[in-house]
């Protein structure tokens, strides 16, 4: 028996007759050739055993070029560039500070439009409509605040519903929060995401102004976006809100922004709206896929998933033209970073919900985020009684990668950082178990954000 690697923390996938072959625990990435590339499906087959692997190529390719494959694989494995072992698997434990980062503020649990995909149930996510009163906004920012530790930047995003319902209140925490956050030796980023019916030529100078970052949702072209963002009336939404979203953008030089979509199975040539936002003039941009119940007749399937990976290869190519002819834009899930660029806890856990980001409803109730919202078994206690439930955050604390089965083989696991516990939560009724459908999209996109740097570097 000979040296056994450790051959399942690697992964290779090719795009447009490019070859990469990546290293998991290291970061590191490596463009192969053809031989490399069957050394590495012999090195599957014998589970690991360089010696005979080796042996096996020599029939295959002959003896000179299996021993220098072997020795360029020895000198990557001393490297420690291939091969390598993942340190941080069975000793990672979780930091107990209870810092809170940032709120989502619910401050409209109310919306002009009603999406048939909404995940909040056109707006009031299945409650009462409510806006938040200035009272219950000012609690939430203190508590922020209080509960920040020595950080000195803290983020809140108004959200909804739609917040441009509740722009009154919107603009009075905003100084109310500047204005403590200054008392105290803090800075508040604010953020608000809107669906643009209301983002009028006053709304826009005013969150201008004041330097306030927006998401901004239209799902693409007319068609696609008018079957489901319609007003209640039925109308479609698409030439209110993409004249808005026009002038918006341009009046502040397209910077501080970024324009979200949903796409889903009744659009499942996404690439046609990604193209279409771009050449409207929108340069940073996100498609996301719809989470659904798998009954629902725009839900997306995962025999759809040759069809959709076909979709993401057509937008990495077109990014790529694009960048070459000097216009570029970004795509959300292909701003990767490979040098393992956020912090090992945020590799490791995510997005904090639950303990460094909390959400305040229009009651002032607590929830791990906003997806989790009219989830009762999720409400982590109130803005009244100022508590919240320790249980639930050590809950979602611990549900880092290594607690999750079908994270710790994967090779996308430093990544995605074991996806998105609302849609674990909406698939699977488990935080620790991962919406799968999610996943296999998750490594599409990985693969193509990974070409994109490599191809032209």
């Amino acid at each position: 028996m000979g040296l056994k690697l450790n051959i399942m923390d690697t992964h290779k996938f090719e795009i447009d007759g490019t070859k990469i072959l990546l290293d998991v625990n290291s970061g590191s990435i490596h463009i192969i050739d053809d031989p490399v590339w069957a050394f590495h499906e012999l090195l599957i087959k014998r589970q690991g055993d360089l010696e005979q692997a080796v042996e096996d190529f020599k029939v295959e390719a002959g003896e000179v070029l299996a021993q220098d494959i072997k020795e360029e694989f020895q000198e990557l494995i001393a490297q420690g560039q291939l091969f390598s072992q993942d340190e941080y698997r069975d000793k990672y434990s979780t930091n107990d500070s209870s810092i809170l980062k940032s709120l989502c503020l619910n401050v409209s649990h109310d919306c002009n439009l009603r999406c048939a995909y909404c995940f909040a149930g056109s707006g009031n996510f299945g409650g009462q409509r409510l806006l938040m009163s200035v009272e219950t906004g000012k609690k939430a920012l203190d508590y922020l605040l209080k509960h920040s530790g020595n950080r000195k930047h803290c983020e809140v995003d108004f959200f909804g519903g739609e917040p441009l319902l509740n722009i009154d209140v919107v603009k009075e925490l905003i100084a109310y929060g500047r204005e403590q956050g200054e008392r105290l030796g803090k800075e508040i980023k604010f953020t608000l995401t809107t669906n643009g019916v209301a983002l009028d030529e006053k709304t826009q100078e005013y969150l201008n102004r004041e330097g306030i970052s927006v998401v901004l949702s239209l799902d693409g072209r007319r068609e696609v976006n008018d079957r489901v963002r319609k007003f209640p009336s039925g109308k479609g939404s698409y030439e209110i809100i993409h004249d808005h979203f026009k002038k918006f953008v341009e009046s502040r030089n397209h910077e501080n922004y970024y324009l979200r979509g949903t796409f889903t199975g009744w659009n499942k040539d996404f690439f046609q709206d990604a193209r279409h936002l771009v050449e409207e003039g929108y340069r940073i941009i996100s498609l996301e896929p719809v989470v659904t119940a798998p009954e629902d007749e725009y839900a997306l399937k995962e025999t759809d998933l040759p069809v959709l990976k076909e979709e993401y290869f057509k937008l990495a190519r077109y990014y790529r033209q694009r960048k070459a002819a000097g216009k570029p834009f970004q795509f959300f899930h292909f701003n990767l970073d490979l040098t393992h660029g956020p912090c090992l806890p945020k590799r490791l856990s995510g997005c904090g919900a639950g303990y460094e980001y909390l959400v305040v409803t229009p009651e002032g109730d607590f929830y791990p985020c906003h997806q989790f919202v009219g989830r009762e078994e999720y409400k982590m206690g109130s803005l009244e009684v100022e508590e919240v439930d320790q249980e639930i955050g050590r809950r979602f604390r611990e549900a880092h990668i290594y607690h999750k089965p079908a994270c710790r083989e994967c090779w996308a696991r430093f990544y995605c950082s074991g996806g998105c516990h609302a849609n674990a939560d909406a698939a699977n009724h488990n935080i620790l178990e991962p919406y799968q459908l999610g996943c296999e999209l998750e490594k599409i996109r990985l693969e193509c954000a990974i070409w994109l740097q490599v191809i032209d570097s």
